[in-house]
C-alpha cells in the first residue's frame, strides 16, 4: 500500500481547516472592530464639532444682541463677527461662514471665501436655517478635493427669532487616517496570529494523525496475518477510544482467524477422508478444489486438474451439456467405462449463491454406483420378464370372468359377488402389469418423449377442470395459482399421467368433505408445482420411500383402495425424464403434499424462435 504524501494527508487538511477558521474569526472580528471604531471616532469628532459650534453660537449671539452707536471707533457687527470667526482654526474647521437673517455673509475663516463677505448666500441648508430655524448636518465628500467632510448648519436665535446662521465644514480625513493606521496594526497582528496558529495547528494535527498513522501500520500488519502487536492509546478522547476499539478488533480478528483456520483443517480432513468425491468450481466451471476421492474416481491427480473445466474433467465436454442447467437436473449417471471394465459414476450438482441469489460457484459430489446400477438393471429385467409372463393368462382370465358375470354362472346370489371381486382383483393385477411394463420402458429409456413448448399454467388448469367435473364424495379442489404464462418443454401425455397419478392418490386418500390444494410458483429458472391433500399422511422416516416401487405406507388401506404401489414411481421417472425433481412432505394425520419442479423455457431461446 502506497504511503500518503503530506499534500494529500489529513494532517495538511487539519492545518488548513484550523487556519481557515482563524481567518474567518479574524475577518469577523476585524470587520466588527473596524466598523465600531469608525463609528466611535466619527461620533466623537462630530460631538467635538457640535460643542465648538455651541460655543461659537453663544459668542455670535452676544455679538448680534450687542447695542451699537454710530461711533466710528466701535467695531461694526461684521468686523466683530469676522474677529470671532478668525479665532477658529481653518485646519480643523476647513470652512466656516456666518450669515445674518437675510442670508448675507458676515464672516468666513477661509481666505478663499473672503470675497463672499457682504454677499448673500443661496445655499439650501443656510436658507432653511434662517427661514425656519432648522438645524441640519451630514457627511459628504468635497467635490473639489474629494475629502470626506462633516457639514453642519446651526441657526443663531435670539429667543424665538432667528438672527443668523452658522455654516461649517469639518474635515474627517484625520479620523480616517487614524482608522487606517489602526487597521494596519490590526492586519500585522492578524498575520502574526496566523503564523503562530499555523505552527500550533501543525502540533495539534500531529497529535491527531499520529495515532491514525499507527493504526494504519497496524492494519497493514494485520493484513499479513500478524495479530501480536497493538496500537498505543494516547488519551481518553475519541482517538483514544478508537485505538482501544482497534485493539479489540485485533483480538476478535485473531480469534476469528484461529477459528477459521481450525475449521479449514477440519474441512480438509473431512474432504480427505470422504469416500465420495467432492469438486468445487467457480461460476465459470473452473475447478478450484477437488479431494483425493474425486481424483481416484476420475483417475487424475487433483492438483493437475485445478483450473480445468468441470465438464472436461467429467468427460462431458463432447456432449451437449450446459453447466448452468446441470443443477436443475439434480444428478446424472456418467459412464466412465473402458473396453475392459464397466465403471459408472453418479454426479450430484448443486449451486453456491451469494446474498443477492446470484450463482458464484458449483459443488459436484461424485460416487461409484457401478454395483448399484448392476443390481438395479437385474431387478428391472426381472420385473420386465415377470410382467410379460403374467399379462397373457391374466387377460384370458378376465375374458372368462366377464362371460360368467353376464349370467353363465347359475347361482345368482353368491356367484356374481364372487366373480365381481375376482374381476376387480384381475383388473388391478392387469394395471400393475401395465405399470411394470411402463417402468421397464422407462428404465431402458424407451418411452419416447415427444416434447413441445407448453404454457404449463393453462395446461394445469385443464387437468384440474377435468377432475373438478367429476364427483368425489364432496372433496373440494382449491386452486392457488398465479396469473401469466409459464412455458416448459414437456410431453403432454406423459405429464398428464404424472398429474393423474398424483391427483388420483390425493383424492383416494382424502377424507369425505376434504380439500385438495393446487399451487404453482416460479422459482428462478423453473416452476414449482405442489398438490396437497388432507389424508392420513406418512411418517417422517417413510416419506422418502413413497416413490419406491411397490412401497405402501398402509398396505391394508392401499389394498382396499385398489392401489398398485407404482403410480408415484412412474411419476418420479417421468418428472426426472423432463429434467425436474419430485419429492413429498407429509405428517401423520395432517395430509401429504407432493411437489415437483420443471425447468422453464429459456427466454432468450424463446425470443430467437
Amino acid at each position: 500500500m502506497n504511503k500518503v504524501g503530506f499534500f494529500r494527508s489529513i494532517q495538511l487538511k487539519f492545518i488548513i481547516i484550523y487556519i481557515l477558521l482563524l481567518l474567518v474569526a479574524v475577518q469577523v472580528i476585524g470587520s466588527y472592530f473596524a466598523r465600531e471604531l469608525e463609528d466611535q471616532l466619527t461620533t466623537n469628532y462630530e460631538d467635538s464639532v457640535r460643542h465648538r459650534v455651541e460655543y461659537l453660537s453663544y459668542n455670535l449671539k452676544e455679538a448680534f444682541d450687542e447695542d451699537r452707536t454710530e461711533d466710528e471707533t466701535e467695531p461694526s457687527l461684521q468686523q466683530e463677527i469676522q474677529g470671532i470667526v478668525n479665532n477658529v482654526d481653518p485646519e480643523e474647521i476647513t470652512k466656516l461662514q456666518v450669515v445674518n437673517k437675510v442670508g448675507r455673509v458676515l464672516g468666513a475663516n477661509n481666505y478663499s471665501d473672503q470675497d463672499k463677505i457682504g454677499k448673500k448666500t443661496t445655499g439650501e441648508f443656510v436658507t432653511k436655517a434662517i427661514s425656519y430655524g432648522a438645524r441640519d448636518e451630514k457627511t459628504e465628500r468635497n467635490p473639489q478635493t474629494g475629502n470626506r467632510v462633516f457639514v453642519k448648519v446651526e441657526p443663531i436665535k435670539d429667543g424665538e427669532d432667528v438672527v443668523g446662521a452658522i455654516y461649517l465644514e469639518a474635515s474627517l480625513e484625520d479620523v480616517y487616517d487614524q482608522l487606517e493606521t489602526i487597521n494596519k496594526i490590526f492586519f500585522k497582528g492578524s498575520i502574526l496570529a496566523i503564523i503562530v496558529s499555523a505552527f500550533l495547528g501543525i502540533l495539534v494535527a500531529r497529535t491527531i494523525t499520529k495515532p491514525i498513522s499507527e493504526m494504519r501500520r497496524q492494519a497493514l500488519t494485520m493484513a499479513k496475518g500478524d495479530f501480536t502487536q497493538k496500537v498505543n492509546v494516547y488519551g481518553a478522547d475519541e482517538i483514544g477510544t478508537l485505538a482501544e476499539t482497534f485493539n479489540d478488533l485485533n483480538d476478535q480478528l485473531k480469534h476469528s482467524y484461529a477459528t477459521i483456520e481450525e475449521e479449514r483443517r477440519k474441512l480438509s480432513s473431512v474432504l480427505s477422508n470422504m469416500s465420495d468425491g467432492v469438486i468445487a468450481t467457480d461460476e465459470t466451471g473452473a475447478i478450484s478444489l477437488m479431494n483425493d476421492a474425486a481424483g481416484r474416481l476420475i483417475g487424475e491427480n487433483p492438483e493437475d486438474l485445478r483450473g480445468e473445466f468441470l465438464l472436461d474433467a467429467l468427460q462431458l465436454g463432447e456432449k451437449d451439456v450446459d453447466l448452468s442447467e446441470l443443477h436443475d437436473s439434480g444428478s446424472m449417471i456418467i459412464d466412465l467405462s473402458d473396453d475392459d471394465h464397466i465403471f459408472l459414476v453418479r454426479a450430484n450438482f448443486s449451486t453456491i449463491s451469494d446474498d443477492e441469489d446470484d450463482i458464484i460457484g458449483f459443488i459436484t459430489v461424485i460416487s461409484d454406483v457401478t454395483e448399484q446400477q448392476k443390481v438395479e438393471q437385474e431387478r428391472r429385467e426381472f420385473v420386465s420378464n415377470v410382467s410379460h409372463e403374467l399379462r397373457t393368462p391374466l387377460t384370458t382370465m378376465r375374458s372368462y370372468i366377464e362371460a360368467l358375470t353376464d349370467g353363465a354362472w347359475q347361482d345368482k346370489e353368491i356367484a356374481p359377488k364372487f366373480l365381481r371381486v375376482t374381476q376387480n382383483e384381475t383388473e388391478r393385477m392387469i394395471r400393475m402389469v401395465n405399470d411394470l411394463l411402463q417402468l421397464s420402458k422407462m428404465d431402458n429409456k424407451d418411452y419416447g418423449l415427444h416434447k413441445e413448448e407448453t404454457d404449463f399454467l393453462a395446461y394445469f388448469h385443464e387437468i384440474i377442470d377435468r377432475f373438478d367435473m367429476s364427483e368425489h364424495e364432496g372433496i373440494k379442489l382449491q386452486r392457488e395459482l398465479p396469473e401469466g404464462q409459464f412455458y416448459v418443454w414437456m410431453d403432454k401425455d406423459k405429464m398428464t399421467q404424472v398429474l393423474d397419478n398424483i391427483i388420483s392418490n390425493a383424492i383416494k386418500y382424502s377424507p369425505e368433505g376434504g380439500t385438495i390444494r393446487f399451487k404453482m410458483e416460479k422459482r428462478r429458472h423453473q416452476v414449482l408445482v405442489s398438490i396437497q391433500d388432507q389424508g392420513i399422511g406418512v411418517s417422517y422416516e417413510k416419506v422418502d420411500r413413497i416413490f419406491d416401487r411397490f412401497y405402501r405406507a398402509d398396505k391394508a388401506r392401499t389394498r382396499k383402495l385398489g392401489g398398485t404401489g407404482l403410480g408415484l414411481a412412474i411419476a418420479r421417472e417421468l418428472v426426472e425424464a423432463h429434467h425436474g425433481k419430485i419429492w413429498a412432505k407429509s405428517k401423520e394425520g395432517k395430509g401429504t403434499t407432493i411437489l415437483f419442479t420443471l425447468p422453464l423455457v429459456n427466454q432468450k431461446r424463446r425470443g430467437r424462435k
